[in-house]
């Protein structure tokens, strides 16, 4: 199993996407997995929360994964990129909150699915960015809602220079909504429960469709854009000749180790 649940009596269900070696990084297997799993939480009426975090300290998500895409045409690209959506989709339609509990590395669809997630607790060694640019491809899919968490200009920073920031100016730009040392994430992230637990669980439900509805009307537009745009890069090599000197390169490294 790559994703893990564990749901406690409080009706908060921790999901764990358990791919620790690999970064917990996102293929096909992994993205179907979760998208299950979510749809299926979301079918129960006692739940109140969900906490999304990856296997381990040394990553949230770190990205999808390039050796799958590098062997991609563009038919397979847009089948991908689809599943994609729908691993961060799934987190903005489970109609509870979720908090996204993010340690170590938050790249390309990992920082997607993160912004997918209602709200954002990050350890002081987590490390974000959107580096798709850097092999070939342009961020696509739920990338079009850091606009709205960050603004124009940083979101055209990450995305057109593929750099990475730390928590402090995560926290600074908006893009997380609590930092905390790695020893005290945990009770970070239950303080940001407590508030849900505290509340009305019909309303929370209510207020987070309310939310839905206020976002949807651009957001959807963009996401279906970027679909189209991420099947268009994969008509030319870039891509492939991209993650495959990517993939060489990392080939090389572990080699001299």
């Amino acid at each position: 199993m790559s994703i893990e649940v564990r749901l406690d009596k409080r009706g908060v269900a921790t999901v764990t996407i358990a791919n620790a070696a690999r970064l917990n990084t996102l293929n096909t297997r992994v993205m179907t997995e979760l998208v299950g799993t979510v749809e299926a939480l979301g079918q129960n009426n006692a739940l109140r929360a969900v906490v999304l975090r990856g296997e381990g300290e040394r990553a949230f998500i770190g990205g999808a994964d390039i050796t799958e895409m590098a062997q991609l045409d563009s038919e397979g690209a847009r089948d991908f990129i689809t599943l994609v959506h729908q691993s961060c989709d799934c987190f903005r339609r489970v109609p509870v909150p979720v908090i996204a509990r993010i340690s170590g590395w938050v790249l390309g669809a990992g920082l997607e699915v993160a912004a997918a997630c209602d709200m954002r607790v990050a350890s002081t060694e987590a490390r974000f960015g959107m580096p798709e640019v850097r092999i070939g491809v342009p961020s696509v899919v739920e990338a079009a809602l850091l606009p709205r968490l960050i603004g124009w200009g940083r979101t055209r920073r990450l995305l057109l220079t593929g750099e990475t920031i730390d928590a402090t100016a995560a926290l600074a730009w908006g893009l997380v909504e609590d930092v905390a040392t790695p020893d005290a994430l945990d009770a970070a992230v239950e303080r940001m429960l407590a508030g849900i637990l505290d509340s009305g669980p019909h309303a929370i439900r209510l207020q987070k469709a309310l939310i839905q509805d206020w976002e949807d009307l651009t957001v959807d537009v963009a996401v279906q854009n970027g679909i189209d745009c991420f099947a268009t890069a994969w008509q030319t090599d870039e891509p492939r000749r991209m993650m495959q000197g990517f993939l060489d390169a990392q080939k090389a490294r572990k080699a001299g180790r």
